[in-house]
């Protein structure tokens, strides 16, 4: 429990000033100042208050660092999710209000964290960060690229478009000279992109090898050593989700149901509804990329022989629709990288069995 003397500090961080307000442990506002966006002016700040310190702010482009810069001078610091703070929207808006609304809100613990941590995994993290900037690059170009020819109304599918050996009859097809130096601009684009993509990938498989949380996610049946590397990079710890299911939810794979009007009184007695739970699809806030490496590695292990296509097979002669069970069988892998994660157990075919999905 915060002692009598805590002081809940709320940050509403700029590009050049930090708005801050300071409660006691009555709710009471007891300081309020604006400094300027720098480590050291921040620091002599939170040095001059006494008490216990609980600090927070939102999740944003300078959390990181804050995070870094605050964590060994405070005995709580919570960097929060900015989707879910929906205090902050109501009434006047401004720098101090916000900054003595967040406050408020980590006094009455109503603020849901957003995970910071694990220091030793910044190289690979930035890699992984790279990478996926990177190839997000390339798949904008190609999609310049097919929309400019389709534009002049060139069919073109497939991939062939954007190989170098068949580009010029590709080019040729173009009769504008405009459009066509604009193609020829995208393809140098592309080029260059593409080679910065497998450099960056060698060097991210290189740092990848030097984790054991890799080598035990590669014995997984198709997590090869680029998604074994990007799931250390955003999971960083097993220890952080409790049970699958917070997985699932951190994945985007869990199911979000709304009911209401559970209950009725028939004859004097109180009795729960039979109407079904109404289904409203899966939930839309988590991590998209974590999203679609399960997704990409069940429908890779859906199409190709082995336990999970077994299991996968068996969801299908149940009567299972497809693309429920092709999500059925995303679950399951990202339940096993869990466990075997947690137990540092090597994959096992006895791990996909229907009772532990």
């Amino acid at each position: 429990m915060p002692s009598s003397n805590a002081k809940y500090i709320g940050l509403d961080v700029h590009k050049e000033t930090i708005a801050i307000a300071v409660l006691n442990a009555a709710g009471k506002l007891v300081m309020e100042s604006i400094v300027e966006t720098k480590a050291s002016t921040l620091l002599d700040f939170l040095h001059g208050l006494r008490g216990e310190l609980h600090v927070t702010l939102e999740e944003g482009t300078w959390a990181a660092w804050l995070y870094e810069v605050l964590k060994p001078h405070v005995a709580e610091l919570v960097v929060c999710n900015p989707r879910r703070n929906a205090l902050l929207k109501e009434g006047s808006k401004s720098d101090k209000i916000d900054a003595r609304k967040l406050a408020e809100l980590l006094r009455s613990g109503m603020l849901r964290a957003v995970y910071h941590g694990e220091n030793g995994l910044r190289a690979l993290r930035e890699l992984v960060r790279s990478y996926e900037a990177v190839s997000k690059d390339v798949r904008r170009v190609m999609n310049r690229l097919k929309a400019l020819y389709r534009g002049w109304g060139i069919p073109c599918k497939g991939i062939q478009v954007y190989g170098r050996r068949h580009r010029q009859q590709w080019l040729e097809k173009l009769r504008e000279s405009g459009v066509r130096r604009r193609a020829e601009l995208f393809y140098q684009q592309l080029d260059a992109l593409q080679d910065l993509r497998h450099t960056v990938r060698g060097e991210l498989l290189v740092e990848s090898r030097k984790y054991p949380a890799v080598k035990i996610l590669r014995r997984i049946p198709f997590i090869g050593p680029l998604r074994a590397a990007e799931l250390v990079a955003l999971m960083q710890t097993p220890q952080r989700f409790r049970s699958k299911r917070q997985l699932w939810t951190y994945s985007g794979l869990a199911v979000v149901t709304h009911d209401s009007a559970q209950y009725r009184y028939v004859h004097g007695q109180l009795q729960r509804a039979k109407k079904p739970q109404q289904v409203r699809g899966l939930n839309r806030n988590h991590n998209h990329a974590m999203k679609e490496i399960l997704k990409s590695a069940a429908e890779s292990a859906s199409r190709r022989a082995g336990p999970f296509q077994d299991f996968y097979q068996g969801l299908l002669a149940k009567g299972i629709k497809p693309e429920l069970a092709r999500l059925t069988l995303a679950r399951k892998i990202a339940a096993i990288i869990l466990t075997l994660w947690k137990k540092g157990e090597s994959f096992d075919a006895k791990h996909v069995k229907p009772q532990a999905a």
